[in-house]
């Protein structure tokens, strides 16, 4: 058992994927906090239902679709106030394998302030994908790590673990971005914070059940977040040096 480790799982209409991820974590001895965003489709009643059987099972309800970001800040909230040593993220789809938990949970207890389950480092990789959306995710993490200054292969990634003292220094909820953007902010604020970040490699399979919730907005959310954040690292960057910015 291990009732330090505490998986937030953000959301919205999984009705019909709640019950199984829910046992499959369950399985491994963490506890589980369930944020949701009032789903019309019951997602939320179920979990309360799930969670009255098991006392390791916790259930957040929120009044709507807020955005993944704030979901895992309230989530992260919560989890820091009852004590959790290790706060994971996984999504509710099964995209990713919660039997690899462990593996994050490990790095961190190696001395990782942060584990990402990436695809694109060696070992990693990318499943019923059409080329497309591959090209469009290698695209925009080669575009986040070369705007941002990052070393990281997979800034997108929404598997994670965090030691607790880093998450708390990385104060997620002043983050600006609420989308998938999310991830790459908080990984780049990792990474400012010269924190140990370890990527360990994950398979990432699409959803078999439910439907997507990505949306344009969200992509153009994140572009738009990183390239302004890239600009304004080049210009701090030429302010230091007392060039003059033209």
């Amino acid at each position: 058992m291990r009732p330090d480790v505490l998986v937030v799982l953000p959301t919205y209409n999984e009705i019909e994927n709640i019950d199984e991820i829910s046992a499959a974590i369950l399985a491994h001895g963490y506890r589980l906090l369930v944020v949701d965003d009032n789903s019309p489709d019951g997602t939320g009643q179920r979990a309360d239902h799930l969670s009255a059987a098991n006392d390791r099972m916790a259930v957040l309800h929120r009044s709507g679709k807020l955005g993944l970001g704030p979901a895992y800040v309230a989530g992260f909230e919560q989890g820091l106030a009852t004590g959790a040593a290790i706060l994971c993220e996984i999504d509710a789809d099964f995209s990713h394998d919660p039997s690899d938990l462990p593996r994050l949970v490990a790095a961190i207890d190696a001395g990782a302030d942060l584990a990402i389950g990436s695809r694109y480092v060696p070992g990693g990789g990318v499943e019923d994908w059409p080329w497309h959306r591959k090209l469009l995710s290698r695209g925009g993490n080669l575009y986040a790590a070369v705007m941002l200054g990052s070393s990281v292969r997979d800034l997108t990634a929404g598997f994670r673990a965090f030691r607790s003292e880093s998450l708390r220094l990385l104060q997620a909820g002043t983050c600006e971005a609420s989308g998938y953007g999310f991830q790459v902010e908080m990984a780049w604020r990792a990474t400012n914070a010269h924190m140990q970040v370890v990527e360990v490699p994950i398979t990432f399979r699409d959803r078999v059940k439910g439907s997507s919730k990505m949306h344009w907005r969200i992509a153009v959310e994140a572009i738009w977040l990183v390239t302004k954040w890239g600009f304004g690292r080049v210009g701090s960057r030429l302010r230091r040096s007392g060039d003059p910015i033209r």
